[in-house]
């Protein structure tokens, strides 16, 4: 008995992680969107503060999927074979994507840099492509969760 409420209460606690990424991919795409509405882009107030509200979202987004999901798939409370199997097949892309979306962060933080669009749309672009493939990965081990986490 206490078995099966473990598992049930670990279910759920996935779904619970399955759902904050799903909201957070939306919110993520939607200022990716915005972002991108500002072309031709300019050092204004207003793009420097959107590109900064991104990054800061976009960084929230991947914590969560690598250090929630990830880090709750290999922690050995996962038993699923399938599911260990699919983390361990995409986890080095998922890492590589992971180091993309740190770099762009670390490039627009304008803590450490001064603020220029110079390459600010191929970066979006790049960024774009990578963060459609990480969806895509995330999307096969949320289903095997047993939550799907698909943007409709």
């Amino acid at each position: 008995m206490a078995v099966t409420v473990q598992k049930k209460e670990r279910r759920q606690q996935n779904q619970h992680l399955v759902s904050e990424l799903q909201k957070e991919r939306k919110d993520v795409w939607s200022l990716y969107c915005k972002v991108g509405e500002l072309k031709p882009f300019s050092s204004s107030p207003e793009t420097q503060s959107l590109v900064t509200r991104f990054s800061q979202l976009l960084i929230d987004y991947v914590s969560l999927g690598h250090f929630g999901i990830y880090e709750r798939i290999l922690s050995g409370t996962e038993r699923r074979e399938a599911i260990l199997n699919k983390a361990k097949q995409i986890y080095p892309e998922f890492s590589k994507i992971t180091d993309a979306v740190v770099s762009f962060n670390d490039k627009y933080d304008v803590q450490k840099n001064a603020f220029s669009v110079k390459d600010l749309e191929l970066d979006l672009s790049s960024l774009g492509e990578k963060l459609a493939t990480r969806i895509d990965l995330e999307d096969e081990l949320c289903d095997l969760l047993g939550g799907s986490s698909r943007v409709t």
